[in-house]
This record gives structure tokens, C-alpha cells and sequence, in this order.
């Protein structure tokens, strides 16, 4: 799943993209690395623990962006960073303490949990990374967008040997692979490749946190999963945390 939906990626990433083909460099590698960690991680920790626990624990990157972008940036982190960054911590406590729910498609939650919050740290590199690209590079939307396909690419290189021998596998279990590689990653980091650019680090992955709204709804619809209270309580105060910082930053921004 990791290798093939990485290297559907990575072709959607270079034909959608064509600046990518004229953008790689070292720091593009680079910032793949920590792309590479994060999708790697990810997919692990979301065959381990539930859908919610994973989606959760990785929106709480803007923790590690926080303690990233004034070091690697230079970009300036205000009180009320640091309070937001507080109760991301505590949503983050609450998420490791309820979030040990056993289902079959979640056998082993704390060590799934212990990724999930791993990929979060090298989302949050990206993402500095990616901002750190777009200042050193003429043409930051193809700087994106080749780290894009050089994480990819590694991720593919890294999965590979575990990938194989391939079994023949369904028409749809590869359609789905192609859906994944064309849609979940190579179509988004069209969009990516041309946000992040314009906006600071952390408000980059505050408005990548819309996905958590819905992920644990398609695994309870579709899985039967169905996160315990503390989990549930831990999402809810990273959700409102993080629409409640949004709308206080377009308040700002109007005034």
C-alpha cells in the first residue's frame, strides 16, 4: 500500500506539476526525507491503531511547527501560540490515555499511537521544510512540489522490499491504490505546492487540520470503530482549539 500509492504519487505529483521536473536540488531531498517519515509512518500507525487516533495524533504537528519554525525559520511565536500549543498538548494527553480501544482493525493501539505521533514530528519538518524551500529557491511552487516527489519516491524505495513478491491482488484493491496516489496525494499537493508558499508555517498545518472532521466518521460508517470517551474528548479539544484559533486569525486579518 505505502510503495505503489508513492510511486502512483509521484508520477501524478510530476505530470500535474511540470515545475517539478525543473526544481530538484539537496534541499529538495532534503525536506523528502521528512515527507518520506511522515507517509511512512502514517500508514503503519493507521494499520495499528484506529483512523481517529491516527488523523488526531498527526493534527497535533503545529506543536512540533511551533518549536521548529522559530529555529529553522527565524518566524517570530507569540504568547498565543504558545497557549494554542498548550491545549494541543492536552488534546494530544487525552488522545494516549483513551485512545487504547482494541478492534480488528486496530490490533495494536499504543504502539499505532507512539507512530501516529511520530509522523506528526517529521510532518511538522515538512512543513517547515516546505517553507524553507519556497526562501531559497526561484520558483517555490516547484521546490514543493519536488521534495513532494522526491519524499515520495523514497517512500516507494523504503516499502519496496517488504512490497514484494506482489501478489496478484483485485482490479478494485489497485484502483483504490490509483485513487490514493492520483487523488489523496498527487491532486493535494497541487493545491499544497501553491498555499504554502504564501502563508506561515503554522497556519499552513492549522488549515491541513479540516481533515480530522471527517476521518473518524467515514472509520465508524465504514470500520465500526468507535474512538472511548477520552479519545473523543482529546479530538474535540484539538478540532474546537483549531477552529477557534482560525476564526480568531480571520477576525484579525479583517480587522
Amino acid at each position: 500500500m505505502a510503495a505503489f500509492r508513492a510511486l502512483v504519487a509521484m508520477v501524478a505529483i510530476t505530470a500535474l506539476i511540470p515545475e517539478t521536473r525543473r526544481s530538484l536540488s539537496w534541499r529538495a531531498g532534503v525536506v523528502g526525507i521528512g515527507y518520506a517519515g511522515a507517509g511512512l509512518l502514517f500508514v503503519l500507525a493507521n494499520k495499528l491503531t484506529t483512523a481517529a487516533n491516527t488523523v488526531f495524533l498527526q493534527a497535533t504537528n503545529p506543536l512540533f511547527v511551533v518549536a521548529l519554525a522559530p529555529w529553522l525559520l527565524r518566524e517570530r511565536v507569540t504568547a498565543r501560540d504558545v497557549r494554542f500549543m498548550g491545549v494541543l498538548a492536552l488534546g494530544l494527553a487525552l488522545l494516549f490515555v483513551g485512545g487504547g480501544r482494541h478492534f480488528a482493525t486496530a490490533p495494536k493501539p499504543l504502539l499505532g499511537n507512539l507512530l501516529a505521533a511520530g509522523s506528526a514530528v517529521a510532518w511538522a519538518f515538512t512543513v517547515t521544510g516546505y517553507r524553507w524551500l519556497g526562501r531559497h529557491g526561484r520558483d517555490p511552487r516547484g521546490a514543493v512540489a519536488s521534495a513532494a516527489a522526491a519524499g515520495n519516491l523514497i517512500v516507494f524505495l523504503v516499502s519496496l522490499p517488504w512490497a514484494l513478491p506482489l501478489a496478484a491482488g483485485r482490479p478494485a484493491d489497485w484502483l483504490v491504490v490509483l485513487y490514493l496516489g492520483v487523488f489523496q496525494l498527487g491532486l493535494a499537493y497541487v493545491f499544497l505546492s501553491r498555499a504554502i508558499t504564501e502563508v506561515p508555517a503554522l497556519e499552513a498545518s492549522l488549515f491541513l487540520l479540516v481533515e480530522p472532521v471527517l476521518s473518524p466518521v467515514w472509520a465508524w460508517l465504514v470500520h465500526g470503530e468507535t474512538p472511548g470517551p477520552l479519545a473523543v474528548l482529546g479530538g474535540v479539544v484539538i478540532l474546537a482549539a483549531t477552529a477557534y484559533r482560525s476564526r480568531t486569525d480571520t477576525q484579525v486579518v479583517a480587522a
